[in-house]
């Protein structure tokens, strides 16, 4: 394994954050859109806190605590995720999820309350060190009722040491008693010319039009160009194309499709174009999507400025709830049927 490391447009920032530890809260939210390398940074940012030689708040790589860290064994740093999540991040393995909840069920979207109780065992003993104790909680939103409330206990008499690091896509979607007894600190999206850099660092030649269609951020730039789902080929040229001739699309050959996808994605995509008529309906050029933004221009045309502001409300809404459909096609083609009936009738 590799030390963590803060991504080139985080570095700067970082390093004002850490540089002042004596002062420093023992809770911070960190917020921003996804895909700019948030995780990276609060993993990043544990590491320097943890670290025993750094140089301007910033880890050194080198001493006994950034060794623990590389290897994944620092007896400091917890790293809490849901169950599926830490899996798909290399975090953990399936197996080793399954003995801790002691169920071979589908692995949990939710940070559950028996990872943050677990918590308070650690809290038991001294650091290791002398030094800090960091404990990461992502997504932060992914915390429900029962773990929000086991996770405010602590925060209100928090242990000596220890920092929490929660980091979080939706900061309006944390209690406002969580928030309350947090810091925060927003993570802003990289200026276009560091992010196409690195894209370019990183193989992707045609970095403006990926990082076009995510709103600038970076790393889901790079996993678009790389999915085989990547939306403008996949399915959404052929959605905007049927609205454009004011026709109504196969919904069921798009459900087909979309089943593939993680609901917030593909639902994202949809937001973002729909955004983009939104921008055609007052003469402006499209964000997102400037491919499609000829079809963009002919739907805007034939809708009213307030239709298109509602449908933006209610796929803000649909967002809401995009984890936890009872039906999950069934969820696709009311949502595009209700796109396609709002952007097709006069």
């Amino acid at each position: 394994m590799h030390i963590p490391e803060f991504l080139p447009w985080q570095t700067a920032m970082a390093s004002q954050w850490l540089g002042n530890k004596e002062r420093f809260s023992h809770a911070w939210i960190i917020h921003g859109i996804p895909g700019i390398g948030k995780l990276k940074f609060a993993h990043a940012a544990a590491t320097s806190l943890l670290c025993e030689s750094s140089h301007n708040g910033i880890a050194c790589g080198h001493c006994e605590s950034c060794g623990w860290v590389k290897s994944g064994n620092h007896p400091d740093l917890r790293m809490v995720l849901p169950d599926a999540l830490a899996v798909k991040e290399g975090l953990a393995t399936a197996a080793e999820n399954d003995e801790e909840s002691g169920s071979k069920k589908s692995l949990s979207q939710d940070i559950r309350i028996e990872q943050v109780r677990q918590l308070e065992k650690l809290f038991t003993v001294s650091t290791h060190r002398g030094g800090y104790r960091v404990i990461v909680l992502y997504p932060a939103e992914s915390l429900n009722a029962a773990s929000s409330n086991a996770l405010l206990k602590v925060l209100e008499e928090p242990p000596a040491n220890t920092i929490f690091l929660l980091v979080t896509h939706s900061i309006q979607r944390l209690l406002p008693t969580l928030l309350s007894r947090c810091r925060r600190l927003a993570l802003p999206v990289p200026e276009t010319a560091m992010a196409l850099a690195w894209l370019q660092k990183n193989g992707l030649e045609d970095g403006q039009v990926w990082l076009a269609a995510t709103g600038g951020a970076p790393l889901s730039a790079l996993a678009f160009s790389q999915s085989d789902y990547e939306p403008v080929k996949y399915w959404l040229s052929a959605f905007g194309d049927k609205l454009a001739h004011r026709e109504m699309p196969n919904l069921d050959k798009l459900a087909e499709q979309l089943e593939k996808v993680p609901a917030k994605q593909w639902l994202d995509s949809l937001q973002r174009f729909v955004f983009d008529i939104n921008l055609n309906c007052f003469g402006q050029a499209s964000r997102y999507f400037p491919a499609l933004g000829k079809n963009a221009s002919i739907i805007a045309a034939n809708m009213a400025a307030d239709k298109i502001s509602q449908l933006l409300k209610w796929l803000a809404e649909q967002q809401r709830i995009a984890d936890h459909p009872l039906n999950a096609r069934l969820f696709i083609i009311s949502t595009l049927q209700r796109v396609a009936l709002s952007c097709i009738s006069k």
